[in-house]
């Protein structure tokens, strides 16, 4: 299914994938009562983090994301990425990194487990990731950048 004047839209992939994160988030909650932020347990599993975790669980869910993206891969039988350039790849990560420690928390911690429980400190963190990303695609189109 594609939309209207979006050929590169996949909303229904878009559907499964949030089902699924919000699946795993869930059960993370329920089995381990520990939020599934990930830079929270990515700090955990190399000893950084100090939450009640255990330091495998984390290693666990850390190996299982990209495991996790290479099933997929496998299963629908590839797929074509574009990166940019290793130097700005880094730059964003760093940047990324730095974005966390002063938010006190990512995306998935605070986007999608935050959120969900009304956390205030969630909602304005995902507002400002929000109004961010936009500004960021809104200047990048003013200068004709492309943005990925």
């Amino acid at each position: 299914m594609t939309l209207s004047g979006f050929p590169d839209a996949a909303p229904l992939s878009g559907l499964m994938g949030g089902v699924l994160i919000g699946l795993a988030a869930a059960l993370m909650l329920l089995a381990l009562g520990r939020i599934a932020g990930v830079s929270g347990l990515a700090a955990k599993a190399i000893g950084l983090g100090g939450s009640g975790i255990a330091r495998s669980d984390a290693w666990m869910f850390v190996i299982g994301l990209p495991f996790g993206a290479l099933v997929v891969m496998l299963a629908s039988g590839g797929f074509q990425a574009n990166f940019a350039s290793p130097l700005t790849l880094a730059i964003a990560g760093l940047l990324v990194g730095i974005g966390t420690r002063l938010g006190s928390g990512c995306t998935s911690g605070h986007g999608v487990c935050g959120v969900s429980r009304l956390s205030a400190r969630s909602i304005v963190a995902t507002a400002t990731f929000m109004v961010t990303g936009i500004a960021t695609v809104a200047v990048m189109n003013s200068f004709g950048l492309e943005v990925l």
